[in-house]
């Protein structure tokens, strides 16, 4: 089944990061009349995925649905599949469970846990998810490295919605690229991936981590799309700039920055933020850098962006609008551009 449904599956879709439970419910039910394929939200340090995701099921009916990302150690195994029944039975098996590390600084600082061997830990974790999820009857156990579990089922276990659940996983670096290749059903590409970083690091290591495991067919790409849509292209330019900035200040990405030579432009925008000169940081995304990370512009001006950069890189863009410096009213506007401006 899930061969069939990567096969079907294939088009733009919209992720809602930032703004509200309404906010993403709203856009999700947008997203289903314009036609996209698919409509995912993401947690961070003040929201969680599960409860968004909740009220996205609820005001939609056909289109698919996916976390990108929930933060897969802040949940136990059995909690998160729990979670995951719950989703996929509220939007009748349209859930695709996108679980994600976050960096080593969230996963220690954030979520107060430990942050070595990240890799690993998930390439145990995702096979565990599915057995969770499979288990009827009888007995589960599970001694692994880093995961210990033994449960039987007092009471008969729900059925699920279907009977196997797709499960991505988030990578920027290689070695955990490579474990989505290995475990996972597809790869959630970070927003500042490039057509020229997939092409020399992404897939190689998908194909890397999959020859580990066997497997012979091509695994998908979700990847984010940075997008700013206004009528003013400078207004565009400035907002996507934000989003830009804001990523170059961490050092996680600075092999992406290193490939395309912006060493200099991230050391000094990581300046200006220890200085909280935020206008310097802004001024210092110049047009190349934020024609390599972003599509931006009036709707025609991100439609020609969007063509000649992203067309058939991923099996699936997840178009967003950069939350940096947004407020409510904007962060809606601009995601409802997105989804107009792509419409299909």
């Amino acid at each position: 089944m899930l061969v069939d449904m990567r096969e079907v599956r294939r088009g733009i879709g919209v992720t809602i990061m930032g703004g509200d439970v309404a906010t993403c419910a709203q856009v999700a039910a947008l997203a289903e009349r314009r036609g996209l394929r698919s409509a995912w939200t993401a947690e961070f340090y003040d929201r969680s995925a599960t409860v968004s995701l909740a009220a996205m099921a609820a005001a939609t009916t056909r289109i698919t649905l996916g976390s990108a990302i929930m933060y897969a150690f802040a949940r136990s195994p059995l909690l998160t599949v729990a979670e995951a029944r719950d989703l996929d039975e509220l939007s009748g098996g349209r859930f695709v469970l996108g679980l994600g590390t976050g960096t080593r600084q969230q996963v220690a600082g954030w979520l107060g846990l430990e942050a070595r061997h990240l890799a690993p830990r998930l390439e145990e974790l995702v096979p565990l998810v599915r057995d969770l999820w499979r288990l009827r009857d009888g007995e589960l156990r599970h001694e692994g490295r880093f995961y210990h579990l033994r449960l039987r089922p007092m009471l008969e276990v729900r059925a699920p919605a279907r009977s196997d659940l797709e499960v991505w996983v988030a990578g920027v670096n290689p070695r955990m690229i490579e474990a989505a290749g290995r475990v996972a059903d597809g790869l959630v590409g970070h927003p500042l991936f490039t057509p020229e970083y997939v092409a020399e690091v992404v897939r190689p290591a998908l194909a890397r981590g999959a020859a580990r495991s066997g497997r012979t067919a091509g695994v998908p790409i979700a990847s984010y799309v940075a997008c700013v849509i206004a009528d003013d292209t400078a207004r565009a330019r400035r907002e996507a700039a934000a989003q830009v900035a804001f990523y170059a200040v961490v050092k996680a990405f600075d092999p992406i920055m290193r490939l395309h030579g912006f060493e200099r432009e991230a050391a000094a925008i990581r300046d200006a933020f220890r200085r909280r000169d935020k206008r310097a940081m802004l001024d210092l995304v110049g047009d190349r850098m934020l024609d390599t990370f972003t599509v931006h512009g009036t709707p025609a001006e991100a439609r020609d962006r969007f063509r000649a950069r992203y067309a058939g890189l991923y099996e699936e863009p997840l178009l967003f609008f950069p939350p940096a410096g947004s407020d409510r009213g904007r962060h809606l506007e601009g995601i409802t551009a997105i989804v107009e401006t792509f419409a299909s």
